[in-house]
């Protein structure tokens, strides 16, 4: 069985919206929802990026029943473990146990912010994996002292822990960040259907743990239309890999490095328009290579209540199919 979620995608929507499609979402039935965490939009059209744990805070308060993630939060510049560590266990107390904090090593475009440079990839990981140690420590509920290679916490304590112990999320894109999520998270990331991974992450110790991922779908009954606003809005995430996207330091050089998209090659990985049988077929590509569970990010903000609808109606009895 999948579970199928829905994103709230900071990046396109203003806050108070945010609140109000996570509310509905509950409403029509998604098994669960992820937030984004970002600094910048990926480009200037999408628009915006409001603070996205004010907006979990709201979040918790107007829904029920609907798990909550971070989708995902990167601790090792733009904030300190020790914060992260405090902001999740906090959200665990007011969901009342719904939350689960997703954890990556991060893009530039977001952590560039504070002025300290963007650290090359093993370093980030170094990074990642000390400010895990600290989260986890810290989750404990004892006093924490930490001297690390990048870190240092001088005798911390969380006073505010919910009643069980918030799960962890750690992204992977590779064999490196596969055996640091088996190690230390309760459950894997991964954007798209990367098989290899889940079986990295698998042997390396995260068998029957929960895998998340990611699908970007751009709803309308006129398929033309969804296709010119996926390609407007969502060409970005076809400039080459994590590897280039984590490197990239600002809206207007993702522009760039996305300006020979065309839109057929958006639209061959996002289902554009109204067909079910098209976003079945993608989330079974998830299924087939191991993940329990996938969010729908519907592409455009305006377009939000009509998918609702759609999804309502159509796309989720089809999709408990599976």
């Amino acid at each position: 069985m999948v579970h199928i979620g829905y994103t709230l995608m900071s990046e396109q929507t203003p806050a108070r919206q945010l609140v109000d499609y996570a509310a509905a979402a509950e409403q029509v039935g998604f098994d669960f929802a992820v937030i984004s965490d970002h600094y910048f939009p990926w480009i200037e059209e999408m628009g915006h990026s409001p603070y996205a744990w004010s907006v979990l805070g709201a979040v918790a308060q107007v829904t029920e029943r609907l798990p909550l993630m971070t989708y995902v939060t990167c601790p090792i510049m733009r904030y300190h473990p020790a914060v992260v560590a405090q902001k999740a266990a906090t959200m665990g107390v007011l969901s009342e146990g719904r939350f689960t904090l997703g954890l990556g090593s991060g893009e530039n475009l977001n952590e560039h912010v504070i002025g300290e440079g963007w650290p090359p990839a093993n370093t980030r990981h170094r990074m990642f994996r000390e400010a895990i140690q600290i989260i986890k420590e810290l989750f404990q509920g004892d006093y924490v002292t930490f001297d690390g290679e990048y870190y240092n916490v001088d005798s911390a304590k969380l006073y505010d822990l919910p009643a069980e112990q918030v799960p962890i999320g750690i992204a992977a894109s590779g064999g490196q960040s596969a055996a640091i999520a088996a190690e230390y998270g309760d459950v894997l990331v991964i954007n798209e259907p990367m098989p290899e991974v889940v079986q990295q992450f698998n042997a390396a110790g995260g068998a029957g743990k929960p895998v998340y991922g990611q699908l970007p779908i751009a709803y309308d009954t006129d398929a033309a239309a969804a296709r010119e606003r996926a390609h407007r809005l969502w060409r970005w995430a076809g400039v080459g890999g994590w590897k280039v996207m984590a490197e990239l330091p600002g809206p207007v050089n993702f522009a760039a490095a996305s300006g020979t998209v065309r839109p057929e090659d958006v639209a061959e990985s996002v289902p554009c328009g109204d067909d079910v049988d098209a976003v079945v077929q993608a989330v079974r590509k998830f299924a087939d290579a191991g993940y329990t569970h996938v969010a729908l990010v519907q592409i455009g903000a305006d377009q939000q209540r009509p998918f609702f609808d759609w999804a309502q109606k159509s796309l989720l009895p089809a999709l408990d199919e599976l």
